[in-house]
């Protein structure tokens, strides 16, 4: 194996709510469950973009499996998801680290390899204090204006931010040539 392969990331993990989806325009049931929502400019060529590159995605997402499954299948994304890990369904809530594991066990990625899985979310309490509980790359998308930009104590500070969906693809490339 060359020298940069073996370094290549292996997976991206995602959160789905103003990471992929635009909470503002969602939809939902009686319950809370999303029927259809929009997505945030760029998200669908992020997604798209990670496949096409060579990496597997997962999703790791609070809430109802359905509203996963409505929201992304709406815009034809949801099967590119090489596994989900849904509070739901797994019975706990980000930042719980079983929510990560949960995705990391059905990708079959050893705690040695978690260095080389980023997880990308907005949520600074949740989707960053998880991931950096684990050693994994932390990019924080400070999109939306629902959740802090300020970390509340050092777990929740990310290994790197991002504006917009679209530049996680670069920083995907930064970080696969080492030029961070």
């Amino acid at each position: 194996m060359s020298p940069a392969r073996a370094t290549r990331l292996y997976t991206v993990l995602l959160d789905c709510g103003d990471t992929i989806v635009d909470e503002g325009t969602e939809v939902k049931d009686d319950r809370g469950a999303t029927l259809c929502a929009d997505l945030i400019p760029g998200a669908d060529r992020m997604v798209r973009g990670l496949v096409e590159r060579g990496y597997r995605i997962a999703l790791v997402a609070d809430g109802y499996a359905d509203t996963f499954k409505n929201a992304l299948s709406q815009h034809d994304l949801y099967h590119l998801f090489s596994a989900r890990a849904i509070s739901e369904e797994v019975g706990m809530s980000k930042p719980d680290p079983r929510m990560f594991l949960a995705a990391l066990d059905a990708l079959d990625i050893s705690p040695e390899e978690y260095r080389r899985v980023v997880m990308v979310g907005n949520n600074l309490e949740r989707d960053i204090k998880g991931a950096n509980g684990l050693g994994l790359v932390s990019v924080f998308l400070r999109w939306s204006d629902r959740r802090s930009k300020v970390p509340a104590d050092p777990g929740e500070v990310p290994d790197f931010t991002i504006d917009l969906p679209e530049d996680l693809l670069d920083l995907m490339d930064r970080l696969e040539t080492g030029a961070n």
